[in-house]
């Protein structure tokens, strides 16, 4: 589809239509994700300016951030116009915005259903390449205290060392907990193994007085509660 002022530098344009000058005097929130991207790339190309590829780019991304976020190096800069250095600043700021949503808020987030879990973690390790082991480590209100991260495996599998587990909840003053760990492979089914180490760390956290309340098993999309499923004893 052919952009309107597709041939004319961003300069030519109305300074109420340039993004580094809408977001001065509006603020970044009145900014397209296209206009934010043109800013990053700061130029386009001599018979399109940077919001007409930024335009392109996003709607090959399916107008979606999380699919734009997904794209490697070489995918970006098969773009004309779109060489190293511009792509690397993409690639940056969409590492920072997946950085900004891991952080935890200033409020405790609280925890009463395997979605709330799932909202938390899945930022974190549910588009990993590799399997991670967390926990939510919370209080007696069932509000996170701390997200721990207790081991980093490889395609199909990570070792969780059950005394490194509880030493992180003692430390913490943690009163229960949520077992979490992604599948790369996208199969939200518990292996045996699964299993066995939700079983061992239920039965330790009874000992301790640390009360496990799920473990769930997490996909780019979805998951898997084993306390939603009746598979936590």
């Amino acid at each position: 589809m052919k952009e309107e002022n597709a041939h004319f530098s961003i300069k030519d344009w109305s300074l109420n239509d340039r993004p580094r000058e809408k977001l001065l005097h509006k603020g970044s929130s009145s900014l397209s994700e296209a206009e934010l991207i043109a800013i990053l790339i700061g130029s386009g190309t001599h018979k399109m300016s940077a919001v007409a590829l930024s335009r392109i780019i996003i709607s090959d991304s399916q107008n979606s951030l999380d699919v734009l976020g997904k794209k490697s190096l070489k995918e970006l800069m098969k773009y004309k116009g779109i060489g190293e250095a511009k792509a690397i600043s993409i690639l940056a700021a969409m590492e920072l915005g997946k950085r900004r949503a891991m952080e935890m808020p200033a409020i405790l987030p609280k925890i009463t259903s395997s979605t709330d879990a799932f909202r938390i973690m899945q930022p974190i390790i549910g588009d990993l390449p590799h399997e991670e082991f967390w926990v939510l480590l919370l209080d007696n209100a069932h509000k996170v205290l701390e997200k721990k991260n207790i081991s980093i495996g490889g395609i199909t599998g990570t070792l969780v060392d059950t005394r490194l587990v509880f030493k992180k909840a003692l430390e913490a003053g943690a009163v229960a907990m949520v077992l979490t760990h992604n599948h790369p492979s996208g199969s939200l089914q518990p292996s045996v193994q699964d299993q066995s180490l939700t079983h061992k760390l239920v039965a330790a956290g009874k000992l301790l007085d640390i009360k496990i309340l799920d473990h769930l098993i997490i996909t780019q999309q979805s998951y898997f509660s084993f306390a939603d499923e009746g598979q936590l004893s």
